[in-house]
């Protein structure tokens, strides 16, 4: 236990550590400016018994004081007040903009790290966690910040007064300063006590959130299967354990700070019992008496800070530990330094016995898939169910990397490229669409300086610019959270046309066009071929319209490429083909 303890302590004076040499120059300022406060309370504790010995024991022996007097020793107060004043409103300014800025900066290091790494580590870790690290977490790493110059500068204050006060009187500096090896002990075992509470939970934090997004984030799903009981009891259950954790927390709070409290009180008192005597027997003067009580009372405020700190620290080294393995991942999508090749019309592709699996998987999801895509055509991947379509459609515009194997754009390696080139050069549509709650033109560019005449170019090109023309505002409606204000179909349409407008060499659609009535997706296919700089199309597709107009179509089959050729002869010549082409044709007509 001693050793546990101990390990708590030095990891939390790290911690205190490494935000002073993050951000020296606002923690100098406000130590400073804490310093200088301190400085002052020490100060003002003995003005306050000069004035006594100067001013009122002469004033109450001989029933009579001077306006000099009086004068002078309100200036001596009120000049050590403005100076405390300044000191604390330094204090809090700088330690506010130090914890402030450790805060902002380790969020930009966070979400740096969550855009650097794959998509694959991002597989792995829930949304809800992710923004929890973000931003509680964050959060409560630096909590102790805003009291830390405080403490610090309590500290040389302590030290202060520990030297006046053996100088004052060393008998009654021994009875007072027996407080802050108790303070400190407190303190230690308080952290002992807090830490696993607090690291529980930061934990439920983050599951509770985790299950509010996924909640809201399926609220079609919960709305329609009738599941908002049982949702909102398995939200219940986990904010009741957090609820729980933080009652856990509150009690060892509501141990710790009133000890806390009455530690500075109880040196106070011993202080005025011991002193009283000493004043009697005539070992001491009344104001060096008062001086040293007055001063012990002051010290209260500081030695709280202290443990402030220290009681924040547990709390603040769960938030960093529950941070760090996000700044530790590793798995960043490395870049290379060629350009890509610039031309005006498609890009050719080519794949080169390329395998992928996801991780913890039986077998790989792609295996040895070879083929290549003339410039300016369009390709179909068809395939049953799991047969990897998804994921080579990610492959090919590099949202994952292939575990051996090239994949190739107008004959370079895409990891051979230079950051940025893969997405200048080609756009990808998955199935799920998603719109932002933002006007349609800010969903199509994105924040982009696009004309409007190129805007309402893509839209036509994605079959949707009659439908904008309708709406209220046209470019300028809002279409609400995940564009909730429009159909499945046109929500599809106007995410097509956020690709288009970039005028990609290569647009890969993952099922893209499945809300699309067939005749709109069949005008959508010839508005591509026939664009002013036609971009070479792959798109993963189920309908046998859809599939017929492409130039070649590629049947993948448990990861595998089985067989390739056009539409009708894959129908003639691969039964599985044409059985799942046939199946989809016949549903169609059913609906």
């Amino acid at each position: 236990m001693p050793r546990r303890r101990d390990a708590v302590v030095r990891r939390g004076m790290r911690h205190v550590g490494r935000a002073i040499v993050e951000q020296p120059g606002m923690f100098a300022l406000a130590f400073l400016a804490s310093t200088l406060y301190g400085a002052m309370t020490v100060a003002s504790a003995y003005v306050l018994g000069e004035v006594v010995d100067r001013v009122v024991l002469p004033a109450l022996r001989d029933g009579v004081t001077s306006a000099g007097a009086l004068t002078l020793a309100a200036a001596a107060i009120l000049g050590v007040a403005v100076l405390k004043i300044l000191g604390i409103l330094g204090r809090r300014l700088f330690a506010g903009v130090m914890g402030y800025r450790l805060q902002a900066e380790y969020r930009r290091r966070v979400t740096g790290q969550y855009l650097r790494l794959p998509l694959s580590w991002h597989q792995r870790h829930p949304t809800g966690q992710l923004l929890s690290n973000a931003n509680s977490d964050v959060e409560a790493a630096w909590f102790f910040v805003a009291p830390l110059p405080f403490a610090c500068g309590a500290v040389v204050m302590i030290g202060i007064t520990v030297a006046a006060l053996v100088a004052t009187d060393p008998w009654l500096a021994v009875v007072g300063l027996v407080v802050f090896p108790l303070v400190f002990l407190v303190n230690a075992v308080y952290s002992q006590a807090m830490s696993p509470r607090m690291r529980r939970a930061q934990q439920l934090r983050a599951e509770v959130s985790e299950i509010a997004h996924e909640s809201f984030d399926a609220a079609l799903v919960v709305k329609t299967l009738g599941r908002e009981d049982v949702e909102t009891r398995r939200f219940t259950g986990r904010a009741e354990e957090l609820r729980d954790g933080l009652v856990a927390v509150g009690r060892v709070r509501g141990l710790f700070d009133p000890l806390m409290e009455a530690l500075p009180a109880l040196g106070t008192l011993a202080v005025l019992l011991i002193g009283a005597t000493r004043v009697v027997d005539g070992a001491t003067d009344a104001g060096d008496l008062v001086s040293i009580a007055y001063l012990f009372t002051l010290l209260a405020l500081p030695i709280r800070a202290i443990g402030w700190v220290l009681a924040d620290l547990p709390r603040a080294l769960a938030g960093f530990d529950r941070v760090t393995p996000v700044l530790d991942a590793t798995g960043e999508t490395p870049h290379g330094t060629e350009a890509a090749v610039t031309g005006t019309g498609g890009a050719g592709l080519g794949l080169r016995g390329v395998d992928y699996g996801f991780e913890g998987a039986a077998r790989p999801t792609l295996s040895g898939v070879t083929f290549d895509v003339a410039p300016g055509s369009t390709v179909a991947v068809v395939g049953p169910t799991g047969s990897g379509k998804s994921t080579l459609a990610g492959l090919l515009v590099r949202l994952v990397d292939p575990a051996t194997g090239d994949v190739l754009l107008d004959g370079v390696d895409l990891r051979a490229l230079r950051e940025g080139e893969v997405s200048a050069q080609a756009a990808f549509v998955p199935q799920g669409t998603f719109l932002f709650d933002d006007t349609v033109r800010g969903n199509v560019t994105l924040g982009g300086d696009v004309p409007d005449d190129e805007v309402w170019a893509a839209l036509a090109t994605a079959a949707v610019d009659d439908v904008v023309r309708r709406l209220p505002e046209g470019l300028d409606t809002r279409v609400g959270e995940r564009g909730a204000t429009l159909s499945g179909g046109q929500r599809q349409r106007i995410a097509l046309a956020r690709a288009v407008v970039r005028r990609p060499r290569l647009l890969v659609l993952d099922d893209a066009t499945s809300a699309v009535d067939p005749a709109v997706e069949a005008r959508i296919l010839d508005a591509l071929r026939d664009a002013e700089r036609p971009s070479t199309v792959v798109v993963v597709a189920y309908r046998q319209a859809t599939i017929a107009l492409a130039d070649e179509v590629v049947w993948l089959e448990g990861g595998q490429v089985l067989a390739r050729g056009s539409h009708e002869q894959l129908l003639a010549e691969v039964p599985g083909y044409a059985a799942l082409v046939r199946a989809y044709a016949q549903t169609e007509v059913a609906a």
